[in-house]
């Protein structure tokens, strides 16, 4: 998977381990953080590893899966997760703020179902669940370029679906909305509620309630699902 260090990801890497899979992950850099979340991962007795590659470069996507493959020998599923933003008006934004964001969000998960797409081929399986948002689905202020790249993700996905479906590999997004992560935590209180008075449920998600719907997409327990796009959000009207 891509981006396990913190929030979310993390929140995805410790329930795959909690359920009893491999986990091989990645991050620009091999820092404290990695190591950490290696160590942690392989506490719960699974085989872990963390690896340093840039995602969002075609040629580093291929040699991380190539190094996977070599240490794990084999890639069942996969978890697109690693993102930026880069909050800015359309007005204000510039070039570089827009493809920067697209880069990362939408180009690292084509470049890694590029990666992973012919050993998932090759042996007739595999489930790759993309990790969108809500802002893809309904847009939000001065995310634009947020906004539109995870939009290109549900398109990118529900395309592959159909490419893949002969050879059993199905492709699912899973669409947080707001979600309790380190960054919340430092959101003030009166805030914190404007937001959450939005959400049906009236609190904010955990990083483990959409992990389990990772899980789940990318277990054989859902093995006629592909192409779905599965908002996690408390019920929120504009998802």
């Amino acid at each position: 998977m891509t981006g396990a260090t913190r929030g979310i990801g993390h929140a995805i890497a410790i329930r795959f381990a909690r359920e009893g899979a491999s986990v091989a992950f990645c991050g620009r850099t091999r820092n404290e953080a990695m190591v950490a979340v290696e160590n942690e991962l392989q506490e719960l007795g699974v085989q872990a590893k963390g690896y340093a590659y840039d995602v969002s470069d075609y040629q580093q996507a291929q040699e991380f899966v190539k190094a996977v493959v070599a240490d794990f020998g084999r890639v069942d599923a996969l978890v697109n997760n690693a993102g930026i933003t880069d909050d800015s008006a359309v007005k204000r934004m510039t070039e570089e703020q827009f493809r920067r964001v697209l880069d990362v969000n939408l180009g690292s998960v084509f470049c890694m179902t590029k990666a992973v797409q012919p050993f998932m081929w090759k042996q007739g399986y595999g489930s790759i669940v993309n990790i969108g948002s809500v802002v893809g689905i309904a847009g939000n202020y001065n995310q634009a370029n947020y906004a539109a790249s995870k939009a290109g993700i549900i398109g990118f996905s529900k395309s592959c679906a159909k490419e893949f479906a002969t050879r059993n590999i199905r492709v699912n997004v899973v669409c947080p909305g707001f979600v309790e992560t380190e960054m919340t935590a430092q959101v003030p209180k009166e805030l914190m509620d404007t937001w959450c008075s939005r959400i049906p449920m009236k609190r904010p998600g955990k990083p483990d309630e959409v992990a389990q719907a990772c899980v789940f997409l990318a277990s054989d327990m859902c093995p006629y699902i592909t192409s779905v796009v599965l908002p996690i959000c408390g019920g929120m009207e504009d998802a």
